[in-house]
């Protein structure tokens, strides 16, 4: 095991931005606003105030708000993109088949998914109603930017030593907007956001201080999308990406 720290990080509880934004060709509607979580009240709290959150539209539609789930000492977050139709109705993420994907591949690489927090970069599904069925829409620039706040307020409250992105979705809104899965995967990316200060250690003696860290890696609901002939793989790249968190975690 190494080591993941090479800088001091002082986190401020006010949330954490990301370094980058996310870009749009189109403002939010009059209907869609960052969300406004309360400040100080834990993930309980938080949990229940994103229960009611209308932020945007996809809140009315949907059957309730997915919120992330997890201890509060978890020092790994997987971030999605959005619940899908089975969390919509369960109310948790990361139960459907993607979810049995992922905790498969979790203790493939050594990783106790009860040790890590799960969530999503939209906390609600957006998804197209044909017939009894209900299609997924990848969310917006706008539905990303409106639920930013609440990825924020959990990230302030977990102090996370890594964030693993679940996804083109996630990594575009996280780490940059022309971040490419296919190019950068399974790669450990020092990440300071707005509102954690880094500083240097005053003394060579002290212990090795740390820093959050973020690694981009598919979505498993990529792999279930992935040809029989190819799915293998694509399936073993992803352990192979996830062995890297598990690696660097001291």
């Amino acid at each position: 095991m190494r080591p993941i720290g090479s800088y001091r990080v002082a986190r401020e509880r006010r949330g954490l931005a990301a370094g980058t934004s996310l870009r749009s060709n189109r403002g939010m509607s009059q209907d869609n606003r960052p969300a406004q979580p309360p400040q100080g009240v834990g993930l309980d709290g938080l949990r229940m105030a994103a229960a009611g959150c209308r932020a945007c539209e996809l809140g009315e539609p949907a059957t309730q708000t997915v919120f992330g789930e997890g201890p509060g000492t978890a020092r790994v977050v997987f971030v999605g993109e959005q619940p899908g139709d089975q969390e919509d109705r369960i109310g948790e993420p990361f139960v459907g088949p993607a979810g049995r994907l992922l905790d498969r591949a979790l203790a493939d690489a050594g990783i106790d998914r009860r040790d890590a927090y799960v969530t999503n970069a939209v906390k609600h599904f957006r998804f197209t109603a044909k017939g009894k069925r209900r299609i997924h829409q990848t969310p917006g620039a706008e539905h990303l930017r409106a639920c930013r706040p609440w990825l924020e307020a959990e990230f302030a409250v977990l102090a996370p030593e890594i964030v693993v992105c679940l996804g083109a979705t996630a990594a575009k809104a996280l780490i940059s907007p022309t971040f490419r899965i296919t190019r950068d995967r399974g790669q450990l990316l020092p990440w300071t956001p707005s509102g954690v200060e880094v500083v240097e250690p005053a003394d060579e003696d002290e212990d090795a201080p740390s820093q959050t860290w973020m690694l981009a890696t598919t979505h498993p609901s990529a792999i279930l999308r992935t040809p029989d002939e190819a799915r293998g793989a694509a399936y073993d790249a992803l352990v192979a990406d996830l062995a890297v968190v598990a690696s660097a975690l001291p």
